[in-house]
C-alpha cells in the first residue's frame, strides 16, 4: 500500500507549484496510473516515493508518504553510467546478494521471458533492445521481492510484441504498481484506477484527481462531466446575457432621462431618481448572480495549431526504393526491402526492437528528397535536430526577423507553451514539449512530406489524441515508424512489417 499526505511539488528553477495539498491511497496490490501532460509532476512523484535523493536539485517535495513493504524503481532510462555495465553486472549491482541465487534468478528471467543464459552474459547494457532492458529491469525488482513497483514508462521503446507481454505482466503481477505509461491502450487494458495531474488556467493553477476506477471510465466520465458543464454554462451564460441586456436597457433610459430632465418638473424628477435607485439595486444583484454562474469547464487539453501546407497530388510518386538488403555495418537486416509511396499516403512501420526500422528510415530521406519534395525527418533522438541550448524561437525561425518571431510565439502559445518555456532553452523542456517543437517545426516549414520516427513516444495520452487528428488531417504523405497502437488504427492508410525477408504487409486489427 502507498499513502501519501499533503503532497506539494515546486520546480525549484521556476518556483512554480505543479502539485498542491495532494493526497491519495494505492491499496494492495492495486495497478494505479499516473496520467497528466509532460512536466506536471509524475515523474518526480515515483522517484520522491522511492527515494526523496532523487528529486533533490531540480524540484521541493514536501508532505508525508508511506510505502508498506520493499518498494522498486524502475527508471524511464538507462542512465548513461551504466550503459557500459554486461547484463551480469547490471543485476548484481541491483539485486540484493542474499536474493541472488540460480533459483530466484531463473524464476525471474523465466517471468520476464528472457533467456536465463542471458543473466550471466557480457553483453552490454546499452547494446541490449528497449524491451530487453525494460524486461532486465523488471527482472530485478522481482528478484528483490519488491512488494510496491514504481514504474517510469515502462512501455516506452518496446515492440509490438513486447508492448502485448508488458500488458500480461501488469495484469499478472501480484503486486502494487504505481506506473506511467503514454500508451493508451495499454493504458486502458491494465490501469484500474488514476491519479491524473493537471496544470489548468494558463499552466497555473495545479489540480490534482484520485479517481478509483479504470482509466477508460475516468477519461469516458471525464468527458461527459465537461461536455454536461460546458452544455449549462453556454445556457446560463445566454440566459444572463438576455437579461443583462433588458438591465442596461432600462438604466440607459433612466439615466436618459435624468440628464435631459428640466429644473421646472422636480415631480418626475423624484420619481427618476427613485427608479434610478431601483434600478441601481437590480445592477448590483446582477453582479451577484454572475459570480455564481456555472464556470465553463477548465482542463488541461493539448491543442496543436493548423498546417500551413504541406500536399502531394494523387498518383506522384514520392519514394521507389529497392528492391535492396539493408545493412547495418557488417550485418544484413533484411535481405529485399522494397518501398514504393504515392500521393496522400501514410505508411507506418512496424517491427521488432533492432530490427532496422530507424536505420531505413534514414536510408529513405534523402531518396524522398531527391524528388524534390520539402521533407521533415523528425528522429527519435531529439538532439539528433535540436540545438539543445537555443530557445524555442531560435530554432522555429532561425532568420530571427521581428515578424517571424511574433509568427513563431503565436505559434508556440497555440500549443500552450508559457512565457516561462519560450524564454528557457530546448534542453530545460520536457520530452513532450521538445516533440511538440519538431512538429511545429515542420508545420512552419509547410513540409510536404513527413519522415517520423516514434513521433508520440514522449507524448501523454491528453497530447496524444491531438497530434494524431494533427496527422490525418495532413494533405502531403507520411512514413513513420510507431509502436503507438491507436495512431496506427487512426493515422495509417498502410501497415507494414520489416522482417528479415523485406518489407510484408501487417494486419494492424491484431492489436
Amino acid at each position: 500500500m502507498i499513502q501519501a499526505r499533503n503532497i506539494s511539488i515546486t520546480i525549484d528553477r521556476d518556483v512554480k507549484t505543479i502539485v498542491e495539498n495532494f493526497s491519495f491511497t494505492v491499496p494492495d496490490g492495486a495497478k494505479v496510473a499516473l496520467i497528466g501532460e509532460e512536466g506536471n509532476g509524475k515523474s518526480t512523484i515515483l522517484k520522491w516515493l522511492y527515494d526523496p535523493a532523487l528529486v533533490e536539485g531540480y524540484a521541493t517535495v514536501t508532505g508525508t508518504a508511506s510505502v508498506s513493504g520493499t518498494k522498486g524503481y524502475l527508471s524511464q532510462e538507462l542512465p548513461e553510467s551504466e550503459r557500459t555495465l554486461s547484463v551480469y553486472e547490471y543485476l548484481t549491482a541491483h539485486c540484493r546478494e542474499n536474493g541472488f541465487s540460480p533459483k530466484t534468478l531463473s524464476r525471474a528471467m523465466k517471468d520476464v521471458r528472457l533467456p536465463y543464459d542471458l543473466a550471466y552474459s557480457d553483453q552490454r547494457m546499452g547494446t541490449l533492445s528497449g524491451g530487453e532492458r525494460v524486461k532486465l529491469g523488471l527482472a530485478t525488482l522481482l528478484i528483490n521481492d519488491c512488494d510496491v513497483l514504481l514504474l517510469d514508462e515502462p512501455s516506452n521503446d518496446l515492440d509490438l510484441d513486447t508492448l502485448l507481454w508488458l500488458e500480461d505482466f501488469l495484469r499478472a503481477v501480484k503486486k502494487t504498481v504505481l506506473y506511467i505509461s503514454h500508451d493508451e491502450v495499454l493504458l486502458s487494458r491494465t490501469a484500474e484506477a488514476v491519479i491524473h495531474l493537471e496544470m489548468v488556467r494558463r499552466k497555473m493553477i495545479p489540480r490534482a484527481t484520485m479517481a478509483n476506477i479504470p482509466y477508460d471510465e475516468y477519461m469516458r466520465r471525464r468527458e461527459a462531466t465537461f461536455s454536461h458543464q460546458a452544455q449549462i454554462a453556454q445556457f446560463e451564460q445566454k440566459a444572463f446575457r438576455e437579461k443583462k441586456e433588458r438591465y442596461l436597457a432600462i438604466y440607459n433610459a433612466v439615466d436618459h432621462a435624468q440628464a435631459t430632465l428640466t429644473r421646472q418638473d422636480p415631480s418626475t424628477g423624484r420619481l427618476l431618481k427613485k427608479k434610478m435607485h431601483t434600478v441601481t439595486s437590480i445592477g448590483r444583484r446582477l453582479e451577484k448572480e454572475e459570480a455564481e454562474l456555472t464556470e465553463a469547464p477548465e482542463a488541461e487539453w493539448a491543442i496543436l495549431p493548423k498546417w500551413l501546407g504541406g500536399e502531394v497530388k494523387n498518383g506522384r510518386t514520392v519514394l521507389e526504393y529497392g528492391p535492396a538488403k539493408l545493412s547495418l555495418g557488417n550485418r544484413v537486416l533484411s535481405g529485399n526491402v522494397f518501398l514504393r509511396i504515392s500521393g496522400s499516403e501514410r505508411v507506418c512501420i512496424v517491427g521488432r526492437n533492432g530490427c532496422g526500422k530507424t536505420t531505413l528510415l534514414k536510408k529513405l530521406v534523402p531518396e524522398i528528397e531527391k524528388r524534390g519534395y520539402n521533407t521533415f525527418y523528425m528522429p527519435q533522438t531529439y538532439s539528433d535536430l535540436l540545438p539543445m541550448d537555443d530557445l524555442p524561437v531560435e530554432f522555429l525561425m532561425p532568420n530571427g526577423d521581428k515578424d517571424s518571431i511574433t509568427e513563431a510565439r503565436i505559434f508556440l502559445g497555440s500549443m500552450k507553451y508559457t512565457t516561462d518555456e519560450m524564454s528557457h532553452p530546448i534542453r530545460a523542456l520536457s520530452g513532450g514539449q521538445q516533440a511538440k517543437l519538431l512538429l511545429l517545426k515542420a508545420i512552419l516549414d509547410r513540409a510536404d512530406v513527413l519522415v517520423l520516427d516514434e513521433p508520440t513516444r514522449n507524448l501523454s495520452p491528453l497530447s496524444a489524441p491531438a497530434v494524431r487528428t494533427l496527422l490525418r488531417e495532413f494533405h502531403g504523405a507520411i512514413l513513420m515508424v510507431t509502436h503507438d497502437r491507436k495512431l496506427i488504427r487512426e493515422a495509417a492508410t498502410r501497415v507494414l512489417k520489416l522482417t528479415e525477408a523485406g518489407l510484408l504487409p501487417f494486419d494492424a486489427s491484431t492489436l
